[in-house]
């Protein structure tokens, strides 16, 4: 049978292609150890399992949901929002759940893209940026993140033509891959560009509770006209250990949120009741502690990964915020792949080229630090001892 044409517009998304080749190696007999995927290794905490467990139990969450969310994880969000970043939002209006970051990001390319538009997505960035655009017969115009701007886009360097075109914007903050985060003035910087050129801005706020080093992210909606011209995707995956539940929520612009509705109400039929439940339980005041107590963990092993990684001479900076290391490769390779492929072939670690984040990734890799101590620290002991090579 013949597929869409659409999908040869897109490779085979980056996730898949790592499961295939870890399973390929597990089922060969080796002990293979992923550091290439950002899924939290920690259960979800008990009190969130416990409110999904009592929402499951319960029959009006057994029917078809509402697109528009349950008023319990709504008022949730934005009780959330107001406490955690000052910024207040009409739990009717500006607050819509999403089932996972992912689809939201997809399907505000279907909902505001023709083919003649464009979105702007950072690079390297989440592949659904690029991705999303090009499935719906769109564009998508890549921004480099730029290192000596700590990784953030050159707005001024986006050709005027391409700017005219432009309907939305994807960047995201404290950064996947790169964990940099986003320094003074660059979100006032985003809004002028955005009002300038008529551009819905979407902030992938995937990360704002994973931080270090006494780093507070701050959320994109609290920088001054940004919910005039923007929305930001925020996901309870990673900072609640949440990944499997697909809980998220689209909130900011009350425009952009309807468009978003009426797209949902015609593709799907809503996040299931029981997981909205259990994210409001999640957002309580009471779990911030353990929220702070992932923080910890993911410190620990940052230092641990970033001092093993310095001392095989690996030149590392390590990051305020996210579960990634971000590097550059080793001298001796002729790219990121094939030093992420050598790493594979000679010590069954699994890590992420940084071009598979799109070309400005490239000559760097990712490391996920969702993985057991233990492992973690196998992992990059077998890394270490690879040392360098002087051809590529």
């Amino acid at each position: 049978m013949k597929s869409s044409s659409r999908l040869d517009l897109i490779p085979p998304y980056l996730f898949a292609e790592l499961e295939r080749k870890i399973a390929e190696k597990k089922a060969a007999g080796i002990d293979v150890i992923s550091l290439g995927i950002g899924d939290p290794d920690t259960p979800t905490f008990p009190a969130v399992v416990a409110a999904g467990q009592e929402a499951l139990a319960d029959p009006t969450t057994h029917q078809y949901p509402s697109n528009r969310g349950r008023s319990e994880f709504r008022d949730a969000v934005a009780d959330f929002y107001s406490r955690r970043f000052g910024v207040e939002l009409d739990s009717d209006s500006e607050v819509i759940p999403a089932i996972g970051a992912k689809e939201c990001i997809f399907n505000l390319s279907l909902a505001f893209l023709d083919g003649d538009g464009l979105a702007l997505a950072a690079d390297p960035g989440y592949p659904v940026y690029t991705a999303g655009p090009k499935l719906v017969g769109a564009d998508a115009h890549l921004m480099p993140l730029v290192p000596e701007l700590g990784f953030v886009p050159d707005l001024a360097a986006i050709p005027a033509d391409v700017a005219r075109r432009a309907r939305l914007m994807f960047f995201n903050y404290p950064n996947n891959p790169t964990g940099a985060v986003a320094p003074e003035g660059f979100f006032e910087q985003v809004v002028e560009f955005a009002r300038e050129h008529d551009i819905l801005a979407v902030h992938d706020n995937a990360y704002s509770e994973t931080t270090y080093d006494g780093y507070v992210a701050p959320s994109f909606l609290a920088t001054p006209g940004a919910k005039e011209i923007g929305v930001e995707v925020f996901s309870l995956s990673k900072g609640w250990n949440m990944t499997g539940w697909r809980c998220a929520a689209m909130v900011g612009n009350a425009e952009a949120i309807a468009t978003y509705w009426k797209l949902k109400s015609n593709v799907d039929s809503g996040l299931f009741e029981a997981i909205q439940l259990a994210g409001a339980r999640a957002l309580q005041p009471d779990m911030a502690a353990e929220v702070d107590r992932m923080c910890d963990l993911y410190a620990r092993r940052r230092d641990l990964v970033c001092d093993a990684l310095a001392a095989a001479g690996v030149a590392v900076t390590a990051p305020k915020g996210t579960i990634y290391i971000w590097a550059p490769i080793p001298d001796g390779y002729a790219s990121a792949s094939e030093y992420c492929e050598y790493v594979l072939e000679e010590t069954a670690v699994v890590i992420s080229p940084g071009g598979a984040y799109g070309p400005n990734g490239e000559g760097f890799f990712r490391i996920s630090l969702t993985t057991p101590d233990h492992l973690l620290t196998e992992a990059v002991a077998r890394i270490a001892a690879l040392g360098t090579r002087t051809t590529a």
